[in-house]
């Protein structure tokens, strides 16, 4: 099966919801500049039915270069995760 692209996902939502493309495109950008800020600020934000975004702080450690075995050191990082929901995990699986 093959994946669905953005265009295909637009026109798909703009049917499925009486919208227009063009007002459908507006309100995806809306969501994703509005989880993108809250993460930002707050450090997580909730999709209700879909999951949340949630930005952690990942702590320096010991690692090593499996071409050569040599111990390095992976510095600390600010990574950001995404967390699926239970609905979706339910209706999907």
């Amino acid at each position: 099966m093959a994946k669905m692209t953005k265009s295909q996902m637009l026109q798909s939502l703009a049917e499925s919801t009486g919208l227009s493309k063009k007002d459908v495109v507006t309100l995806l950008d809306a969501l994703t500049s509005l989880a993108y800020a809250q993460v930002k600020s707050s450090g997580e934000c909730t999709i209700p039915g879909i999951g949340k975004l949630v930005k952690k702080h990942r702590s320096a450690r010991q690692g090593r270069n499996p071409a050569t075995g040599a111990t390095i050191q992976i510095p600390a990082k600010t990574v950001v995760k995404f967390r699926v929901s239970k609905a979706a995990k339910d209706s999907i699986l």
